[in-house]
C-alpha cells in the first residue's frame, strides 16, 4: 500500500447534514492520491454511523468529548501520512478539480508553506467567504472580500496571488513547515487558532500563496454558528492571543488603544442593525453579549503568562525581521468597517 501525498483533515461534532455533500464532492476530486481522516469530537447525532455505514474508506478518528476545531486537526495530524495536509471543514462542498490545482500550486513553490483558495458561498457560487485573510490593529482578523462578486474581483488576481495567510475552513499546509513552526494552538479551541498559526508560518519564514483557480464552497458558521455568546467569547479571548504571539512589539503596544475603537465601532454597528449588528443582536441580549465579551477579555488575561511564553519561542526561531512582519501586517490591514461589514447593507 503506497503512502498517499495527501492528508485531508475533517473535524466533526454533530454534523451529519453536512457530511454527505462534503464527503461526496471528495469522491469526484480529479486528484486522486489522497486519505480522508475524519475526527469526530463526541458527536451523537448519527455522523458515526454514517461514516462507518456510507463511507467506509474515510479514516475514523474517535473523541470522547469536544476537542474544538484546534485539538481536533491536532489529533487528526498525527494519524495523518501525506506531505501536504489539508484542512477541510465539514460544511463545504469542493469542485472536482479544486485538490488538483492546490497540488500543482504547492508543487510549483516549495516555498509556500500555505496554499489557501477561492472560498465562496455554498448559496451562491458567485459571492466570496474568503480570498486570503487580512488583520485587523487590535488582531482580529477576517476573510478578505467577503460578500464581494467574485465575478467583480476576478480581474484584480492572479490564478497565483500572495495572501497573508488563509482560513482553516479550507487550507493546504506543507508538512515541513508544519514541523517547523507547529501545528494550531490547542489553547484556542476554536476561531482564529487559524490567523495564529498563519501568521507563525509567516514568522518562519514561509510564503502564503492563493490558488483561485481551485473552488470551495462554504456555508459559513455551519457548526459554529454565524454569531453565538460561545463564538463572541472565543473570538474576543483568541484575538489577544493572536496579537500578543504574533505582532511585532511596536503594534502589540497599541492593540489596547485599537480594541476600545473597535468597541466604539461595534457598539454603533449593533444599536444601528446595519452590518453585522444584526447578526450579533440576533445572537442573544445585549446582556449575554456583555458578559460573553467581558469574559473574554478576563480569559485573555489569564492567559497572558503562557501567551507571552509562546512569543518568546516564535521570536527566537523568527526567519523574518519584525519590519518584515510590520509590512506584511500593514499591507493586509482590515479596517473595522471591513471587519464588521458595513455597508453591504446599506
Amino acid at each position: 500500500m503506497t503512502t498517499p501525498r495527501v492528508s485531508i483533515i475533517i473535524v466533526n461534532w454533530n454534523g451529519i447534514s453536512f457530511l454527505p455533500t462534503c464527503l461526496d464532492s471528495l469522491l469526484r476530486q480529479t486528484y486522486r492520491d489522497f486519505e480522508t481522516i475524519l475526527v469526530d469530537n463526541g458527536s451523537n447525532d448519527g455522523s458515526i454511523e454514517l461514516i462507518r455505514g456510507s463511507y467506509p474508506w474515510v479514516k475514523l478518528v474517535l473523541l470522547p468529548g469536544n476537542s474544538g476545531f484546534s485539538g481536533g486537526n491536532n489529533e487528526g495530524l498525527k494519524h495523518a501520512a501525506g506531505v501536504y495536509i489539508v484542512v477541510l471543514n465539514n460544511d463545504t462542498e469542493a469542485e472536482q478539480d479544486w485538490l488538483a490545482e492546490m497540488v500543482a500550486v504547492a508543487d510549483a513553490h516549495p516555498s509556500a508553506g500555505q496554499i489557501g483558495c477561492r472560498i465562496c458561498s455554498m448559496h451562491d457560487h458567485d459571492l466570496i467567504d474568503s480570498l486570503g485573510h487580512g488583520v485587523c490593529s487590535d488582531g482580529m482578523t477576517r476573510g478578505r472580500f467577503r460578500l464581494k462578486k467574485w465575478t467583480a474581483l476576478a480581474a484584480r488576481f492572479d490564478p497565483v496571488s500572495e495572501m497573508l495567510f488563509g482560513t482553516a475552513c479550507v487550507s493546504l499546509y506543507r508538512r515541513a513547515a508544519l514541523d517547523q513552526v507547529g501545528f494550531f494552538d490547542d489553547d484556542m479551541f476554536a476561531f482564529a487558532e487559524d490567523s495564529d498559526l498563519g501568521l507563525r508560518l509567516r514568522w518562519g519564514g514561509w510564503q502564503a500563496l492563493l490558488a483561485t483557480a481551485a473552488v470551495v464552497y462554504h456555508k459559513y458558521s455551519g457548526t459554529g454558528g454565524v454569531f453565538s455568546p460561545f463564538k463572541l467569547y472565543l473570538v474576543e479571548r483568541n484575538h489577544y492571543w493572536v496579537a500578543i504571539k504574533n505582532f511585532p512589539l511596536s503594534m502589540l503596544l497599541m492593540v489596547p488603544f485599537y480594541t476600545l475603537v473597535r468597541y466604539l465601532v461595534q457598539l454603533k454597528v449593533t444599536l444601528s442593525g446595519k452590518g453585522s449588528g444584526g447578526d450579533f443582536l440576533a445572537s442573544g441580549s445585549m446582556r449575554e453579549i456583555l458578559v460573553a465579551l467581558l469574559k473574554g477579555i478576563r480569559d485573555a488575561l489569564i492567559g497572558l503568562p503562557e501567551m507571552f511564553a509562546k512569543r518568546r519561542v516564535i521570536m527566537k526561531s523568527a526567519r523574518i525581521s519584525s519590519g518584515e512582519m510590520r509590512a506584511l501586517l500593514n499591507q493586509y490591514r482590515m479596517t473595522f468597517h471591513e471587519l464588521l461589514d458595513i455597508g453591504k447593507d446599506g
